[in-house]
């Protein structure tokens, strides 16, 4: 059983939410809240696999509930997904920093949400779906050469190159056709550098993409 706890100050999006995934057999809702510090005591008292948190509410917004959760290890085992009215939100890449798995709009098809709360609860971070496509390529750009990023120097050229393409929000398949590799080649390169940077999950691999200069951000 999926144990969900949902953070959002409009009660409608919460109701909907809810009544959507406790349809599902492998799914339960456990708890909700209308703002960022209720629900951080639900989450301390409930440990859910997933809370998908607004990341914009009053008081405590989603960026914060996102750090004090990754701050806290008796929270390391809740995967955070945050919900946002617009796949360009600005503040979607600072979540990702913050320790977040991934992002959702809040106007997702019901079956993508569903899949969605699955991915996450199996650890896997939200970047690979088209739905993240937008927002990543707004903030990166692909490197001229597989060889750049001298701040991940452990990394071989095609652990290097199939980090880019992670920050740009490819799945193992897509990296595996761009490569012309396997894609169980492709997520062994991608296992093997989220090894040896000691990221926590595929959300963190970019934020790393991203800070070492292997990715670059859009200057337009």
């Amino acid at each position: 059983m999926i144990r969900v706890l949902l953070v959002d100050d409009q009660p409608l999006i919460r109701s909907g939410f809810r009544a959507l995934l406790d349809l599902e057999d492998d799914i339960e809702v456990v708890a909700e809240a209308g703002d960022g510090a209720k629900g951080l005591a639900l989450i301390r008292r409930h440990l859910p696999d997933i809370a998908l948190v607004d990341i914009r509410m009053p008081l405590v917004d989603g960026i914060e509930v996102t750090r004090r959760i990754a701050a806290d290890p008796a929270l390391s085992a809740v995967h955070v997904v945050i919900l946002t009215n617009y796949g360009m939100d600005e503040y979607v890449f600072e979540a990702l920093r913050a320790g977040a798995a991934g992002f959702l709009v809040k106007d997702i098809l019901p079956e993508d949400l569903l899949h969605s709360v699955r991915v996450a609860a199996r650890g896997d971070a939200l970047l690979a779906p088209s739905i993240t496509r937008k927002l990543i390529s707004r903030y990166v750009s692909q490197p001229l050469n597989p060889g750049a990023g001298a701040g991940l120097p452990d990394l071989t050229n095609r652990e290097r190159e199939a980090v880019a393409l992670v920050a740009h929000g490819l799945s193992n398949d897509d990296i595996a056709a761009r490569m012309v590799i396997s894609p169980l080649t492709a997520k062994t390169h991608v296992n093997r550098a989220m090894t040896k940077l000691r990221a926590r999950d595929r959300a963190h691999l970019v934020v790393l993409a991203y800070e070492s200069g292997l990715v670059t951000p859009r200057t337009s």
